[in-house]
């Protein structure tokens, strides 16, 4: 063999060998931040916006992909975002507050708000056409994972509106020591707990299959609260602020979708996200949502909602000193969107 295609072989050996990273690493394919690891809290009509702008492709007009998971809960999305599996998770803002308070160096931080108000629905064993909270007493109602906002929300309008925590017969027991993605299944289990609280479409497909009755919004009776945002590392926000601002540029044309459009059309463009709801049951749950408010254009998190977040989580006695609104929020993408 001539020496020179001996060392174009050996060349193309050595190079192959770099590249493999079994002597070094310059060669490996760097990370595409246009291709984005969404983690979602849980899967639910109630993040609707998200859902329109992957169905409508306005994620893609940005020039990104968005890959979608399931973290069932926000203490494991928030888990997924710090350990890297996530670029960004849509969560409840408080456990950005919690883990702030850890003192991690790349902290994770609110940079879009999406829903503002509790989503979540009261599911009861019995049809009850005029319920309210009265009905609770004496009763026991699943509210989610302690800690986390649903429960938190539930237990904060049980005491403002002056009822008492409690397993005595003048109480109502707010249980929280079920796994927010087990609660339908839970209360499905217990023949003597006759409320819970689910979002859509689960309170919907509940309903659909005879065992509850949709009773109540909490949403109407918490009133605004930043109840779900999209959150990221300050580094993200820093190394990666362009995909960033496309990211929101994306959510905000698809809450124009929304606001612009009927119900149904709105339910039609969900549709390939819940394969198991029919346009009828997504078309109902997107009008339920609108009758909240739910949803609104400004993506900002104010420091007067960032407040009332606070004065749930200091009701349910999970901090004892309000954080800085400063620190676990950064409007700076999103305040250039309005």
């Amino acid at each position: 063999m001539k020496l020179s295609k001996r060392i174009g072989l050996i060349a193309l050996a050595v190079i192959m060998l770099f590249c493999s990273g079994v002597m070094f690493v310059g060669c490996k394919d760097k990370k595409d931040y246009n291709k984005i690891e969404l983690n979602e809290v849980t899967h639910s009509i109630f993040y609707a916006p998200l859902y329109v702008a992957i169905n409508k492709g306005f994620f893609k007009e940005q020039g990104l992909s968005v890959s979608l998971t399931n973290g069932g809960g926000s203490d494991t999305s928030m888990s997924a975002l710090i350990n890297g599996s996530a670029d960004i998770i849509l969560a409840g803002p408080e456990t950005v507050v919690y883990t702030n308070k850890e003192g991690l160096k790349d902290a994770p931080v609110v940079f879009g708000q999406l829903t503002h108000c509790d989503g979540s629905f009261v599911v009861s064993k019995e049809n009850e056409t005029d319920f309210s909270l009265d009905n609770l007493v004496g009763e026991t109602i699943i509210g989610g994972r302690k800690g986390g906002l649903p429960a938190m929300t539930l237990e904060y309008i049980i005491k403002k509106n002056g009822y008492t925590i409690g397993t005595n017969a003048s109480s109502i027991n707010l249980r929280t020591d079920v796994a927010f993605n087990l609660t339908a299944s839970v209360w499905e289990a217990e023949t003597n707990t006759k409320y819970c609280t689910l979002f859509e479409p689960t309170a919907t497909n509940v309903q659909k299959q005879g065992k509850g009755y949709i009773v109540a919004s909490l949403g109407e009776l918490s009133g605004s609260i930043p109840y779900t945002c999209f959150a990221t590392k300050s580094s993200y926000l820093k190394n990666h602020k362009e995909q960033a601002e496309k990211f929101l540029i994306a959510i905000q044309k698809a809450y124009d979708f929304i606001s612009k459009n009927n119900s149904t059309e709105v339910a039609k463009v969900l549709s390939p996200s819940f394969a198991g709801n029919t346009t009828e049951e997504l078309s109902a749950a997107v009008e339920q949502y609108l009758a909240i408010g739910a949803w609104g254009k400004d993506l900002t998190l104010s420091e007067e909602s960032f407040e009332n977040l606070m004065n749930v989580m200091l009701n349910a006695e999970v901090i004892t000193k309000k954080a800085n609104w400063s620190e676990v929020v950064n409007n700076t993408i999103a305040e250039k969107l309005n």
